[in-house]
């Protein structure tokens, strides 16, 4: 099994249930790491890929919760690619002046085959 960390994915978008989160955006920091069996090169998982959906669909969305994003991400990269063993942080870096807040999920789930 080969490991691979998506660390620190930034960008900006409407996260959050307070007033001014629902009309504003702001920076949230996605953290990944998963495996997945790798043999040869067609087995090849591409992070590119997966970077670019996880962005998508947080900007798409627009979560009202943490907890409910890092869910929806699961199962859709579950779904989606041959991985396993995922785990997954979403943090509001900027939401309190003393504190980073983030949910998690970790390797509960392997991949429906």
């Amino acid at each position: 099994m080969i490991k691979i960390h998506i660390q620190d994915l930034t960008f900006e978008c409407i996260i959050g249930v307070l007033p001014r989160e629902r009309k504003v955006t702001q920076k949230v920091v996605v953290d990944i790491l998963f495996e997945y069996s790798y043999k040869n090169k067609s087995d090849f998982i591409d992070y590119v890929k997966i970077t670019t959906l996880v962005e998508k669909i947080m900007k798409d969305k627009k979560f009202e919760l943490l907890e409910d994003a890092v869910l929806y991400i699961k199962q859709t990269l579950l779904k989606q690619f041959k991985i396993q063993n995922i785990d997954i942080k979403i943090s509001k870096p900027d939401i309190l002046n003393n504190c980073v807040v983030s949910a998690c999920i970790s390797k509960t789930n392997k991949k429906r085959e």
